[in-house]
């Protein structure tokens, strides 16, 4: 059990560390796309994700988990040929999937742009799209064997190699096609996407010729194969066994998902129709869209890079700890998780409160995106909870309970938008994603305190960070603004130094608690 701890967690920072080094570079990305595209046409780019977000869910996704999962179980029972079948197997279903929506997606693309999406600009993006679905899926089930393996270097690396062969990819096209002034229209950018998936496919394909451990699993697994013929079809009813459980595992799980990605995408494209309502052209909603989902959300969904790690660790745990019946343990280890979520939302709404419009005009040079971080500062911290409780309600397998919980934010948000975005504009969307996630947040809480009751302060865990992060901000920005106004470029510098500091010390703090103290 120390191992397999000691494993989750070192995946565990690798991916944390993989997910910053993506992100940063995806912020530069963001930069350069808000610059070279405007917003009106970010905000067409925008439109094709939901898309993209539906037929990734039904040929990856839930197959993914699927795969990740059989493969630990055959490997903590050291069947090398039955991870290499769950690994072939799941390969074909997604690969299969992914051509038949390829071909949907190009063949009816004009349809969905015009009918669906409500935007025709998209119909020649969403052509270009579909010829990376094979490849994703393909990705996405050999990061799964990783998964499963609990190596998550080849996963990491591969997310780090596909943001940046997109990155270079739309830089270099834009500079021959622009004839050097880098424009980048939708296309370009989705073209760039392809090229990253492509690379990622190929960089994981590769890895299990040359990665050690694939290597020494696919030797095994020749071998048992050669040795194992004790009866005739024996292997095949084995592996016919393995297909079965794959299928029944990823179809609930693909089901679920597919539910919440159709809602998040019916959410998506209802922003700029109910902003037309409201009574902007279409240029003016594509733009506020482009802002908020591709400037602002991006920066204030950045910290989760920590959260999403840590509740990767957390299932696996809180699993392990009731299987054992450790009800002591998942008390304690829910209690340390949900803290730390709420340290790191109460910091990072003081930062996006104090700094948002500066780091609004400094990185995107906008200042619209800056007033939407200084609003969305306040969903910080039950963003970042909800992760938690979901992850902790999920490792006692409570599955359904998250996926209701889900629902029903994402039902309501959609109701708000309809209701209040014609009256309110963008405001009122901002407001659906506050009270939406709060009705998340309070569902979570209650599933945890009802089924692990973990002990909670609120004047150590809430108002202590709260009166120390107000106190720190406010004397950090009073520091700031008495700066001389020539030094711009000196505050610039300062701002960044100060937020990359604050994000090392925080990851660093956690690391070594992490390790030191809390799973022991």
């Amino acid at each position: 059990m120390s191992k397999s701890k000691s494993s989750l967690i070192k995946g565990t920072l690798i991916l944390t560390l993989a997910g910053f080094l993506t992100r940063i570079v995806g912020f530069f990305y963001r930069i350069f796309l808000s610059n070279a595209m405007g917003a009106e046409a970010l905000g067409v780019y925008q439109l094709v994700f939901p898309i993209y977000g539906i037929c990734f869910t039904i040929f990856a996704s839930g197959i993914q988990t699927a795969i990740s999962t059989l493969v630990a179980n055959e490997l903590g029972k050291q069947r090398y040929t039955g991870i290499m079948k769950v690994l072939r197997n799941g390969g074909i279903i997604s690969f299969v999937l992914a051509m038949l929506l390829s071909f949907f997606t190009y063949r009816y693309s004009t349809f969905l742009a015009v009918h669906i999406i409500r935007e025709p600009a998209t119909a020649s993006s969403l052509k270009i799209l579909a010829i990376c679905f094979p490849f994703c899926g393909i990705t996405s089930c050999i990061n799964g064997y990783y998964y499963g393996l609990k190596k998550a270097g080849i996963p990491a690396i591969t997310q780090l190699l596909e943001q940046l062969i997109r990155v270079m990819a739309v830089y270099f096209l834009a500079a021959s096609a622009g004839g050097g002034n880098l424009a980048v229209t939708c296309d370009l950018a989705v073209l760039g996407l392809v090229f990253g998936e492509i690379a990622s496919q190929l960089f994981n394909v590769g890895s299990m010729f040359l990665h050690k451990t694939s290597r020494n699993i696919r030797h095994l697994s020749a071998s048992y194969s050669a040795l194992n013929t004790t009866g005739p079809g024996s292997m095949n009813t084995k592996g016919d066994g393995l297909t079965k459980s794959l299928v029944k595992m990823s179809i609930p799980l693909t089901a679920n998902r597919l539910l919440i990605s159709i809602l998040h995408s019916i959410e998506a494209i209802l922003i700029p129709a109910m902003l037309k309502k409201y009574g902007l052209s279409s240029e003016e909603a594509l733009s506020i869209f482009g802002v908020l989902t591709g400037m602002s959300l991006p920066f204030i969904l950045f910290p989760s890079a920590i959260t999403n790690s840590l509740s990767v660790l957390l299932l696996p745990t809180i699993s392990e700890a009731q299987s054992a019946g450790q009800e002591s343990l998942i008390k304690k280890t829910s209690a340390i998780t949900i803290k730390y979520s709420l340290i790191i939302g109460i910091i990072s709404t003081g930062i996006f409160i104090t700094f948002g419009s500066e780091l609004g005009t400094l990185v995107y040079h906008n200042s619209l995106s800056g007033n939407f971080l200084t609003i969305l500062a306040w969903l910080c911290p039950f963003l970042f909870i909800t992760t938690t409780l979901n992850s902790i309600i999920n490792g006692l397998g409570l599955v359904h309970l998250t996926f209701a919980g889900s629902v029903i934010g994402l039902v309501l948000r959609i109701i708000i938008i309809v209701i209040l975005v014609p009256l309110q504009g963008i405001n009122g969307y901002l407001l659906s994603l506050l009270v939406s996630q709060l009705v998340m947040t309070l569902f979570g809480a209650y599933l945890v305190a009802k089924y692990i009751n973990p002990g909670f302060q609120t004047m150590d865990d809430v108002a202590k960070p709260g009166i120390i992060v107000t106190l720190c901000c406010y004397l950090i920005h009073r520091f700031y603004l008495g700066l001389p106004h020539a030094s711009q470029s000196l505050k610039s510098v300062l701002l960044l130094c100060f937020l990359i500091l604050c994000a090392s010390m925080l990851l660093m703090y956690l690391t070594k608690t992490i390790k030191s103290e809390d799973f022991k």
